[in-house]
């Protein structure tokens, strides 16, 4: 960092929302720098992971699906001219149990906002997927043009084009602002970084560094995911043959076997209180039992199918599972953005886009996403 340096923003945080917030300012002229404790996308982040689903789907909440929309417009954008295959347009399947009114919801939104979806009954999805046990299964729906997203490489992508049109980039830690001197905040270095704006897009550690005004708002949990060894020369749990996958009736989802890492499921219920700092990433042994018993009833052939990695990364959730979007409510230059929740990975792009928006043009947050909106205690109303 130069010496004396004032930059217009500064963004603490650099997982998809920081990255994409970071990039999006530059692209419309501030003086940026981004900063990170561990790196892009490191190991402990949110964003950390290998891949995540990015789907329209949102039962009836019309917001975050057009929110998904413009966010894959944005991402396939970004990656035209790659040689990294950083998007896998793998569809996404919907599977409904009877009397499911929230993946009905999310078909009726979906087919309003003209998104291109495909409806199953159980008898064509046997026909169509025959490695998938769907005897609890009435019917679904395919989101024909979704997939997944390459998490780590892609929030890195984005921070090397960033960095590349001009942001700045800084490892290290910082700390919340000083009402003695505003407009600069402390580094782990001993210097002193100066800013108009800060925006803090620290995802988990957000409560660490604002524990007046977050402790008990954000919740960190820890979430396991595990890879299953497909059967050697077989394709049926591989894309194109295998598509990702929603299971909201076993609370599971989970994606093909994509790069040759295995066949990824994950149970997506809230776990215990979770450091990202120095919390233990190794998978519970009843972890492995209750995704292994899912993965043997939904697809038998893999019943006994080895686990070829494991992964323990975090949520950091709302009271709700809504965004955090608004300014610090004894800072009006500070931006507090967080609560991915479990779902804002994909979001990431459009999420930057809002964010940018609001600093430079001024204007209101959406309600739903103001720190006045996040209570102390957990009732997951998005999934």
């Amino acid at each position: 960092m130069s010496k004396g340096q004032k930059y217009d923003v500064a963004v603490i945080g650099a997982g998809v929302f920081g990255a994409w917030t970071a990039h999006t300012l530059r692209q419309r002229g501030k003086k940026v720098i981004l900063l990170d404790a561990h790196g892009p996308a490191n190991a402990r982040a949110s964003s950390g992971g290998e891949s995540r689903i990015i789907r329209m789907g949102y039962g009836p909440d019309e917001l975050y699906a057009k929110w998904s929309i413009r966010a894959l417009e944005l991402w396939l954008e970004f990656f035209q001219g790659m040689q990294d295959k950083l998007f896998h347009r793998t569809g996404v399947l919907w599977m409904a149990q009877r009397g499911d009114r929230y993946v009905a919801s999310a078909l009726d939104v979906l087919r309003r906002l003209q998104v291109p979806i495909e409806q199953f009954s159980q008898e064509q999805l046997r026909k169509r997927y025959p490695q998938i046990n769907f005897d609890d299964v009435e019917w679904g729906f395919l989101e024909t043009q979704s997939g997944v997203l390459m998490a780590r490489r892609a929030v890195q992508a984005v921070v090397k084009s960033a960095i590349q049109n001009g942001v700045a980039y800084e490892a290290g830690t910082t700390s919340a602002p000083d009402k003695k001197d505003l407009h600069t905040i402390g580094m782990s270095d001993g210097a002193r970084l100066s800013a108009e704006t800060f925006v803090y897009c620290c995802g988990p550690w957000l409560p660490k560094i604002f524990p007046e005004e977050l402790g008990g708002r954000i919740f960190p949990t820890r979430q396991e995911v595990l890879f299953f060894g497909t059967p050697p020369g077989s394709s049926e749990f591989c894309a194109p043959r295998m598509p990702t996958w929603i299971d909201l009736g076993s609370e599971t989802y989970g994606m093909p076997d994509l790069e040759s890492r295995g066949f990824k499921i994950a149970v997506d219920r809230h776990g215990p209180a979770f450091d990202p700092e120095d919390g233990v990433r190794v998978v519970s042994p009843e972890s492995l039992a209750l995704v292994r018993d899912r993965l043997a009833r939904r697809f038998p052939a893999l019943a006994d199918a080895p686990v070829v990695e494991t992964r323990v990364c975090q949520y950091e959730n709302t009271s709700n599972g809504d965004f955090l979007i608004d300014r610090h409510p004894n800072f009006e230059h500070v931006w507090l953005v967080g609560g991915g929740s479990g779902h804002g990975f994909k979001h990431g792009p459009a999420l930057g886009e809002y964010v940018a928006t609001l600093i430079i043009d001024g204007g209101s947050t959406e309600k739903r996403f103001s720190l006045a909106t996040k209570d102390r205690v957990q009732r997951r109303a998005v999934f």
